[in-house]
């Protein structure tokens, strides 16, 4: 192996080590043992998947502002609290089963960050999953439990997009693009 490249996997491990700390830390987890052996374990295993499956830089162009992601978290509980209850009522009510469906959202910030917390936070509250998401064009689409319950398309692309601007809020990932009431056609 050239030095180059003993180089260049060298300076992977120094810039990527918050993911080999948190790949170490789950490593310890999974073995529910917090010993010396685990701990070096998992920072040996963490190196070799570091360098071994290199992941492609992220170009994050947002600041992380604290008020605004507490007030995001704040809003991810209170929605999985609710949509829990929602879904355990479809789940046990008696009557026709609900009508489930695809919706199509395009996010008005297509940024990878924007995009990843937008539809990880989707797809955690119970009653809908994101199932294809296109980094492109910065569409979800998105599989609702309950449709109509949920107001249909719309009222589901409406929810979406809000949930959004909230997380463009807590990241600061500059202003919404778009037009001035926030809207944006589908294409």
């Amino acid at each position: 192996m050239s030095p180059k490249r003993v180089g260049r996997r060298l300076r992977r491990l120094v810039v990527h080590w918050p993911t080999i700390l948190v790949l170490a830390g789950m490593w310890v987890v999974l073995w529910g043992d917090l010993s010396w052996a685990n701990v070096l374990g998992g920072l040996t295993v963490a190196g070799f998947a570091v360098v071994l499956f290199p992941l492609p830089r992220v170009v994050a162009h947002s600041t992380l502002r604290p008020w605004p992601l507490l007030k995001l978290a704040a809003y991810f509980v209170v929605e999985v609290f609710v949509a829990s209850f929602q879904v355990a009522w479809i789940a046990l009510r008696p009557g026709p089963v609900p009508r489930g469906g695809v919706v199509g959202v395009r996010l008005l910030n297509p940024d990878d960050v924007v995009l990843t917390v937008t539809a990880v936070i989707t797809s955690l509250v119970p009653g809908s999953v994101v199932i294809e998401a296109r980094r492109r064009s910065g569409m979800l689409f998105m599989h609702v439990l309950d449709l109509e319950g949920s107001g249909g398309a719309e009222a589901v692309r409406r929810h979406t997009l809000e949930l959004e601007e909230r997380v463009l809020r807590a990241f600061a990932a500059g202003p919404v693009p778009g037009r001035a009431d926030g809207a944006r056609k589908e294409g």
